[in-house]
């Protein structure tokens, strides 16, 4: 795990070229680890993920400073399909499946762009019985409508046509939302399997710190358009700060409070302990 894959340095995100979204943002991601990056809604998490994909110019919105080194390269501002090819795949929080054609229709799309893209880290590419393998649900629901899959379903069926891309990196946006605890476990688990199966990178945007950092080796903390926290897994679980804002443990009896509301962080590029 010492190959460096993505670096994103010092990063800026301007949209319709008024409105900054993220600013100095420092993230990384090494060969064949889960990195997690945490935050509560409007963060920038979200428009992190899609300007290391390439889709932050279907949002009328570019990157005006920094890099997105990936494999060497800078990718910043590159299109979708450039860094599709350099093999990034996005499983987005919306628009997962094609909901008008079958579960097999889905996943054979996938395949087809596989075709174009880059090799997966592990070695041979994936086939059908590859994802199924790892979502033995689909193979059972493979004549069915996407559109009338279950979240859940609807998750792996994403996650499924994104590695049938032979992705080196997967980034995915907002694992848990909406689904059962037991669901978000479920995923959790078969994305530690395809980690350690493929051998490929992931990149995991989840308000869940809880699931994020039981499965992650490196976490970064995002808050306001910056990263305010960032370390291995094992000891962002164990801060007091996470534990306090992000699982609810400190807090009076039925109060929710914000984060970015009752602490202010100097950005860091690294925290220690």
């Amino acid at each position: 795990m010492s190959d460096l894959l993505l670096s994103v340095e010092q990063v800026e995100v301007v949209y319709h070229d008024v409105v900054t979204a993220v600013q100095g943002v420092n993230l990384t991601a090494r060969a064949g680890q889960i990195v997690c990056l945490l935050g509560s809604n409007g963060a920038g998490k979200t428009t992190t993920l899609r300007a290391i994909s390439g889709f932050i110019g279907l949002d009328h919105a570019r990157v005006t400073g920094g890099r997105i080194v990936f494999a060497g390269e800078d990718i910043a501002n590159a299109a979708p399909h450039i860094c599709a090819r350099a093999g990034i795949a996005l499983v987005a929080e919306r628009d997962k499946v094609f909901e008008q054609l079958s579960v097999r229709e889905n996943l054979e799309i996938g395949m087809v762009a596989g075709k174009t893209g880059s090799q997966a880290a592990g070695g041979d590419r994936l086939d059908l019985k590859g994802i199924y393998r790892f979502f033995p649900e689909l193979e059972r629901l493979t004549g069915r409508q996407a559109g009338f899959l279950s979240g859940g379903e609807r998750q792996m069926l994403a996650i499924g046509s994104a590695l049938l891309t032979s992705p080196r990196l997967l980034l995915i946006d907002e694992l848990s939302l909406g689904l059962a605890p037991v669901v978000v476990e479920r995923l959790a688990a078969a994305l530690t399997d395809i980690r350690d199966a493929l051998g490929i990178t992931i990149l995991l945007v989840e308000q869940n710190a809880n699931i994020a950092l039981s499965i992650a080796d490196y976490g970064f903390v995002m808050e306001n358009g910056r990263i305010v926290l960032d370390g291995d897994a094992g000891r962002l679980l164990a801060h007091g700060d996470i534990q306090e804002f992000y699982l609810g443990q400190g807090a009076a009896a039925g109060e929710r409070r914000s984060y970015r509301a009752v602490k202010q962080y100097a950005r860091k590029r690294r925290w220690y302990g």
